[in-house]
């Protein structure tokens, strides 16, 4: 039996750089004033195995970030094989994946539970696009972030775009039970809620 359409969850997490850039109470601001509800909230200093579980491991993911590298690289210029020793997009993909995880791990991450109309698809779009700098204005990464792919792989670290949100609502209730426990995920009902939507 399919849950009402209000009854949609997603996970969202702030990032490191969101973190220590104070910026958990805007971020959960924004959620609260679209009209959707957190329902589990909790700040973790994650260790670099449990960030390993969260992000895929399979072939396909791994080439398809070492595909966007060698985009980025091509799109502003530079040498993909002289900035990173090698062309192989796999190869790459591993790569960025370990900046990812080791960028993860440096601080705490403030993870969430969001329900509402459209949970996942609202999250995202009120995180904006993933690359900041193409993210628009009025969405966090568009107000907050200027970070580019090409910056970061120059410095050869993950992007800084302070948020995480679930792709698919498969990857949500993935993510949501590999950071919380059943028992820690409490649905209510808001006052406004039926005035909101």
């Amino acid at each position: 039996m399919n849950k009402h359409p209000k009854q949609e969850k997603t996970f969202v997490m702030v990032k490191p750089d969101g973190v220590v850039r104070g910026l958990i109470g805007d971020i959960i601001q924004r959620i609260e004033q679209r009209g959707l509800k957190i329902i589990a909230l909790k700040m973790e200093w994650a260790s670099h195995e449990k960030i390993d579980g969260h992000y895929p491991k399979d072939e396909k993911w791994i080439t398809r970030l070492g595909e966007k590298t060698a985009s980025t690289y091509e799109k502003y210029g530079y040498d993909l094989e002289k900035e990173l020793g090698t062309a192989d997009l796999k190869k790459i993909g591993q790569m960025v994946r370990g900046w990812l995880l080791d960028f993860m791990s440096q601080g705490p991450v403030v993870k969430i539970v969001v329900e509402g109309v459209h949970a996942v698809d609202m999250a995202r779009k009120i995180c904006g696009a993933t690359l900041p700098s193409m993210a628009d204005m009025g969405t966090i990464r568009g107000d907050y972030s200027v970070d580019s792919p090409a910056l970061a792989n120059f410095e050869k670290r993950a992007i800084y775009n302070l948020v995480h949100a679930s792709e698919t609502p498969e990857e949500a209730t993935h993510e949501i039970s590999y950071w919380f426990d059943k028992k820690d995920v409490r649905s209510y009902d808001r006052r406004d809620f039926d005035f909101v939507i």
